[in-house]
């Protein structure tokens, strides 16, 4: 198991993450600022964000069962993770991404 100090065992994984928005909403908007912040912070060099505009492709929100935007996916690593919202709250944020436990 690769950890780094003060790390986790996902220090050496690959993340996927998939965010569903709607359009350049301020709320759409707000959900990519915070994301790339998080992972610049905490997942560094080793994610990969895919931004779908539920607006121009609405059939993509069927696989991931989404039924609210902003929605956050985390494909991997597993399991499948969901947040819903514009991850203004970092600190949630981080839990439901299971980067930090819940204190």
């Amino acid at each position: 198991m690769n950890t780094r100090k003060n790390g986790s065992p996902h220090d050496s994984e690959k993340w996927e993450l998939r965010l569903y928005t709607a359009g350049q909403t301020p709320k759409s908007l707000a959900a990519i600022k915070n994301l790339k912040k998080v992972c610049e912070e905490h997942l560094a060099g080793r994610y990969e964000i895919e931004v779908i505009d539920l607006l121009k492709n609405p059939r993509l929100a069927k696989e991931d069962q989404i039924v609210a935007i902003p929605t956050l996916v985390r494909k991997l690593p597993d399991p499948v993770r969901k947040i819903i919202g514009d991850l203004s709250d970092t600190e949630r944020a981080l839990v439901g991404l299971q980067l930090r436990q819940v204190s």
